[in-house]
């Protein structure tokens, strides 16, 4: 289902199972590395501002400490909360259970998964309303504005990062996609001239 808010996940396997359910922009928190990092949460920030944020953490105590220090942060009128179900049990991946011995973001049935985002509020676009303004950036054009693929792209990245108050690390992947999420086209097509 493709939703208009941004996800925030704890980790990557996370943010996995979400995006076989939901066709938005996902974030990880790292886990607590969101505690130490101040671009991660600015640009959390950012996205809450612009499209709004859905908060989908683990429901064992880990998972509460880092979603209330999220509700503390972001601005509660641009942030749902969406929870899973406490269930017993451990991740496939896993060798054995967690500290809790419950099943987190990973390990739920994608209906579940879809229902918490549901009943969180999630504004599903239903193909009328365009998820994004048209004409999204995609991997080509990161490539024809030199921010990608060429001689000196990463240091043209990192430049239009820190112009845009963006986490230094991001990748050209997370470029794009935290591009697409904030701004339109022409607001981006505006900013590049300036520089």
């Amino acid at each position: 289902m493709r939703i208009q808010e941004a996800i925030v996940v704890e980790g990557r396997y996370d943010k996995a199972a979400v995006s076989a359910v939901a066709d938005t922009l996902i974030l990880e928190t790292a886990g607590f590395g969101v505690f130490k990092d101040a671009e991660r949460l600015a640009l959390l920030r950012r996205l809450a501002e612009k499209r709004g944020l859905i908060v989908l953490t683990d429901s064992d105590g880990a998972g509460f400490v880092i979603r209330n220090y999220l509700k503390g942060a972001i601005p509660k009128e641009r942030v749902k909360h969406a929870y899973i179900p406490d269930v017993a049990g451990k991740e496939r991946r896993k060798r054995a259970p967690g500290r809790e011995g419950k099943l987190g973001v990973e390990g739920m049935p994608a209906q579940v998964l879809r229902d918490a985002l549901l009943r969180a509020g999630a504004t599903v676009l239903d193909g009328t309303a365009p998820e994004r303004p048209a004409g999204d950036l995609t991997p080509a054009d990161l490539f024809a504005l030199g921010l990608s693929g060429v001689p000196d792209a990463a240091a043209r990245r990192a430049e239009l990062l820190r112009r845009l108050d963006l986490p230094e690390h991001m990748s050209a992947k997370a470029l794009l996609a935290a591009l697409n999420a904030l701004y339109t086209p022409d607001e981006l097509d505006s900013l590049l001239k300036d520089r």
